[in-house]
């Protein structure tokens, strides 16, 4: 999905009629991004002579590349309305505990458990979308104070343990493949596509746009605003939850670490991909290919034994590098824009009779 912006303030016919796609940026990133992956992977297949290429191997690296995809996700239809969700990891890791906890303690299916965990995931987004509308306070802060008590949560749940899950239908989807592709690997895709759909075809979907672009030009074509935030913060906890559920199928057991290191690529993933802090400018495509090329990071620090350090270092820079460069050309756009109506009256007077 190419990226999408919001109407002006000239658009106000049906609601999200007017969201229109920037194909020449979007085509860009994304065309960028899928280079530099092939090519990255590339280097590491020759890094490693070859080992990369094996089945096992390639596996793996869909494997590990799941959550990456799922959290980024998350991010990105939360940054679609112009906010933050600054509770990924925390949420995550606290449905990620709540599953293992439930199964394992109190013997509850795995269908419940699931069905637990992402309702759990969407209802806890909805009550962050809906505390930022009740109390206009800013998202980055109630996602921050939602975080903190997530945190507790998943201490409370699972303390210093490791809850060992027990062998389930939720195990052997983490472990079931098709055509050597891991399945939960998949479900991400899917989800991505299932995203993308929604944010470009559906009326909901472009109404968020639309808040995002210009709420002000959202709330003249008669779109609530505050309704498309909430559903945006819903989706995203329904995202974390997908992203928990498929953590517990792929671990054989879960703990308080998980959803520690989520919060960065979170952001990096659509970041990098190409969405716009401000809102109403996505790419989910994009998002996809930034998380596989920030988990290729990843991959060459353990094939060279790198300082780990240096990944935060280099994802940390390329997404601080990537949000000046768009500023850059939101600046030049903005200049280019305001060129031609200071030039006007120029004209008329020069060519005015003295």
């Amino acid at each position: 999905m190419s990226i999408q912006t919001a109407p002006d303030m000239s658009t106000r016919s049906m609601p999200g009629a007017g969201v229109r796609r920037l194909p020449r940026l979007g085509r860009s990133t994304e065309a960028t991004l899928a280079v530099v992956s092939v090519l990255a992977y590339a280097g590491l297949v020759a890094g490693s002579h070859g080992s990369l290429l094996h089945g096992n191997a390639v596996r793996g690296v869909l494997v590990y590349l799941t959550v990456p995809i799922l959290i980024g996700l998350a991010q990105l239809v939360v940054l679609a309305v112009g906010q933050m969700n600054l509770s990924v990891g925390a949420l995550g890791g606290f449905l990620s505990v709540s599953i293992g906890a439930l199964m394992a303690d109190h013997g509850v299916p795995t269908g419940v458990a699931v069905a637990i965990a992402l309702a759990g995931g969407a209802a806890i987004g909805a009550a962050n979308g809906l505390l930022v509308v009740t109390t206009r306070i800013n998202g980055f802060i109630v996602t921050l104070a939602a975080m903190t008590i997530l945190g507790g949560l998943q201490y409370k749940v699972a303390g210093t343990r490791t809850i060992d899950l027990p062998e389930s239908s939720l195990s052997r989807l983490g472990s079931a493949s098709f055509l050597n592709v891991p399945v939960i690997f998949l479900i991400a895709l899917a989800t991505a596509a299932i995203l993308a759909f929604f944010l470009r075809r559906a009326t909901a979907g472009r109404r968020l746009l639309a808040s995002g672009g210009n709420p002000l030009a959202a709330r003249l074509s008669g779109i609530s605003n505050d309704r498309s935030l909430i559903l945006a913060h819903s989706i995203s906890g329904l995202v974390v939850g997908i992203a928990a559920v498929l953590t517990a199928a792929s671990a054989p057991g879960v703990n308080t670490s998980i959803g520690v290191d989520w919060l960065l690529p979170s952001f990096a993933a659509p970041i990098i991909g190409g969405a716009a802090l401000a809102g109403g400018a996505i790419s989910v495509l994009g998002t996809v290919l930034a998380a596989f090329v920030v988990r290729l990071v990843d991959v060459a620090r353990a094939q060279y034994s790198l300082d780990p350090s240096w990944v935060n270092f280099t994802v940390g820079a390329v997404v601080l590098g990537t949000v000046i460069l768009g500023r850059l050309r939101e600046t030049r756009r903005a200049r280019a824009a305001r060129r031609p109506a200071a030039d006007a009256p120029q004209q008329h007077t020069t060519g005015s009779p003295s």
